[in-house]
Order: structure tokens, then C-alpha cells, then sequence
């Protein structure tokens, strides 16, 4: 495993801990509001990260990039959605502490990848949904600068090999940078989120 991914699972524990807070505002009539991934209510954002954390266990545990995918959608929340993203993070935290599981090679849908860099796009996706719930809610959108860093920089160690990039010139439908040259003064954030298609 990359030295640079020796303490993901304490940055997916930290990352989760910000979604949290986000989670923790929102209303009771705020489960049904737009988010900017237009296809997702509140609910299915936080669904859709639930189920994520859920999902890495899955390909720990033998399971395919089919059964992910397959899996993808299902309800993760039930009727305590705060109570199942938490106890999805713990989860996730505890099957990746296994032995040899940062080193354990999954199927995962975007191609084979190693326990430990797979943590790591999960580390990211959920920083960038941070980022959603936040411009949903209309809390305040500033990410742990920390973490922010840390991705910008391991950028193209997190997607290395994967069939889809935020940096590859080629990428796919799921990143759309802005096309042109960034913005003259732009900070660490926006430019991830940039990368990221917001």
C-alpha cells in the first residue's frame, strides 16, 4: 500500500464526521429539497453516501463490481438516516482495519484497485458530497481545509488506473470541469470542486 494512504481510514473517519455535521441541519422538510447532483433529492445524496460506505464493505468481503452496482441504489436508511450514516461510517472504518485490508485487491466498478486507494476515492467522494449537502442545506459550504489538501494533492494517486479521472484529459460523464483556464485567484476548494463538476 502507498505510503500516502497509510491514514486514509483516519481521514474517512474525519470526513464522515463533517458529512455528519452537515446531516445533523437538515430539517424535516428539507429531505425532499434539490441538491446540485440533479438526479438526488436530499434523502438520495444521503442515501447515495450510505450506501457507498456500505458497498466498500461488500468488496471487502468478496463481493463484485456488479453486486456494487447492483447495490448502488438500495435503500441504506430506513427511517433513521442520521443513526445509518453514522453507524455506515463506523462500519466501513471497522472492515477496512482487517488485516491486509488496505492491501486487499477489490473489483471495484471503475477497475481493480487496492483496499487503501479505494478508501481513499470513497475519502473523496464523500468530502465532495460534504460540499452538496452543505449547498442543499444552506449551512455554510467550507470544507476542512485539511482534507481539502490532501486530496487536491493525491489527486492523481486516488484515481490512478481508474477508469474514470477529475485530471485525466479525457475524462468521462463524471467530471466536468469548466473547460478554459481557472480563475485567476482560485482557492484550493473551488478548484477541487472544479475538478469535481461544481
Amino acid at each position: 500500500m502507498s505510503y500516502r494512504f497509510a491514514d486514509v481510514i483516519d481521514r474517512h473517519l474525519r470526513a464522515g464526521s463533517e458529512f455528519t455535521r452537515r446531516l445533523l441541519a437538515v430539517g424535516p422538510e428539507q429531505w425532499t429539497a434539490p441538491t446540485p447532483c440533479a438526479e438526488w433529492d436530499v434523502r438520495r445524496l444521503v442515501n447515495h453516501v450510505t450506501r457507498g460506505n456500505l458497498n466498500y464493505i461488500v468488496l471487502l468481503d468478496g463481493g463484485s463490481a456488479a453486486d456494487f452496482l447492483r447495490l448502488r441504489d438500495e435503500d441504506a436508511l430506513g427511517g433513521d438516516p442520521i443513526g445509518a450514516y453514522n453507524r455506515s461510517v463506523q462500519e466501513c472504518a471497522a472492515a477496512f482495519r482487517r488485516p491486509g485490508a488496505l492491501q486487499q485487491i477489490l473489483d471495484y466498478p471503475l477497475g481493480p484497485v487496492a483496499g487503501g486507494q479505494a478508501l481513499a476515492v470513497r475519502t473523496t467522494d464523500t468530502v465532495i458530497h460534504t460540499w452538496d449537502l452543505a449547498r442543499a442545506l444552506g449551512v455554510p459550504e467550507k470544507l476542512d481545509p485539511g482534507l481539502t489538501a490532501w486530496i487536491e494533492d493525491n489527486l492523481v494517486h486516488i484515481y490512478a488506473g481508474l477508469a474514470e479521472s477529475p485530471i485525466a484529459v479525457d475524462t468521462t460523464h463524471r467530471f466536468f470541469a469548466a473547460p478554459g483556464a481557472p480563475p485567476a485567484e482560485e482557492t484550493r476548494q473551488s478548484r477541487l470542486l472544479r475538478l469535481m463538476g461544481r
